[in-house]
């Protein structure tokens, strides 16, 4: 069983984890690479944020949205 979870270990540590290695001993040197997945993931967040918002205006203007109290019987 132990060498289970040493195996296991040695996956992560050795291979799936090598990414971030790089990238922390990245910062070091340059802190914008090193942080670039975190300013793409925000960049690609902020994108589809500001999507559904206006995905949810053209369903305001449109009156497609039930804004009744009693929508769901639970809140009756």
């Amino acid at each position: 069983m132990k060498a289970f979870f040493e195996g296991i270990q040695t996956l992560f540590v050795d291979f799936l984890f090598v990414p971030l290695d790089l990238l922390r001993s990245l910062e070091l040197s340059n802190w914008w690479l090193a942080n670039l997945v975190s300013w793409t993931l925000m960049i690609i967040c902020s994108y589809y944020i500001v999507y559904w918002c206006k995905e949810l205006q053209k369903h305001q203007d449109n009156n497609e949205e039930n804004q009744d109290t009693t929508a769901h019987s639970f809140l009756k």
